[in-house]
């Protein structure tokens, strides 16, 4: 079932799933005009998501959080029960002081996240879920903010419990993650034109050095590895996906001619960028 709540005349939309017999996205196909953001529970037995083509455990009474431009299929869907909204209904950037996910739940975290939901947190999610769809059947004028109020709720809660599973919050405290979060952020708005990390640094007034040292703490990549596997995640989307020619995704990813482009991606990936495609055909 899929239950709901838009307002045209703002464009806000959020969706609640669950019982779905099929629950997919397809970002470079039927679902690109529809720019939502997913956080997915899967209440039933382990299972496998694929995202962009590549398959990863989904464990009993875990939650995954999927970005908008995020190709992925649930094949046990039945289990699945899914939110999704567009920035219009919440714009998780402009509230980022109230729920402190970005650039760590979504747009820009450097692994996906299963974030595992104890006996007690599923009860938690449990309520809210109840909640959602009483909220769903309640249509008066604050049916809206009621539910953007449940959906902060949710958000805050995975935040919190990611922290707890992924992070050492003892050495990677609060302001350091603000700057990993403000850095993935910047990366994900300016990663097709923008390659080297200084220009990341001038922005958030800090050094390269700095940075290096921070991510150290956060997930032993540099800041460098996070804008390349950026450029390659797209790169790898839209050869797999459209029918780009490998000089317009080179184009469209801040690369000056097709050559460095395929050198770069040969040396990340070990294929050349039509050598890819042909793999995956």
């Amino acid at each position: 079932m899929i239950l709901r709540y838009n307002r045209p005349k703002t464009n806000s939309e959020l969706r609640l799933l669950y019982d779905e017999p099929e629950f997919d996205r397809v970002f470079y196909g039927k679902d690109k005009k529809d720019k939502l953001l997913t956080i997915a529970w899967n209440k039933g037995e382990d299972q496998t998501v694929k995202i962009d083509d590549v398959e990863y455990a989904f464990p009993s009474n875990t939650v995954l959080c999927l970005m908008v431009n995020e190709t992925f299929h649930f094949p046990d869907s039945w289990s699945v029960v899914a939110w999704q909204f567009n920035r219009d209904f919440y714009c998780i950037v402009d509230h980022d002081k109230e729920v402190s996910c970005v650039g760590f739940l979504f747009y820009g975290s450097s692994q996906k996240m299963f974030i595992h939901l104890d006996k007690k947190e599923q009860g938690k999610m449990e309520l809210l879920f109840q909640v959602f769809l009483d909220e769903f059947e309640d249509r008066d004028h604050i049916q809206g903010e009621m539910m953007q109020v449940l959906l902060k709720r949710l958000i805050i809660i995975i935040t919190r419990l990611a922290k707890r599973q992924y992070l050492n919050e003892a050495e990677l405290t609060e302001d350091k993650l603000d700057l990993v979060r403000q850095y993935n952020l910047l990366v994900e708005k300016n990663y097709k034109k923008e390659h080297q990390v200084k220009f990341y640094a001038d922005r958030l007034n800090k050094s390269p050095k700095t940075l290096s040292n921070v991510f150290a703490l956060y997930n032993h990549k540099s800041p460098q590895q996070v804008i390349q596997e950026r450029v390659l995640q797209e790169a790898k989307r839209l050869l797999f996906y459209t029918d780009k020619s490998a000089k317009q995704v080179a184009a469209d990813l801040g690369f000056e001619d097709a050559t460095h482009f395929s050198k770069f991606f040969k040396k990340k990936i070990g294929t050349t960028p039509s050598e890819f495609r042909k793999e995956r055909l």
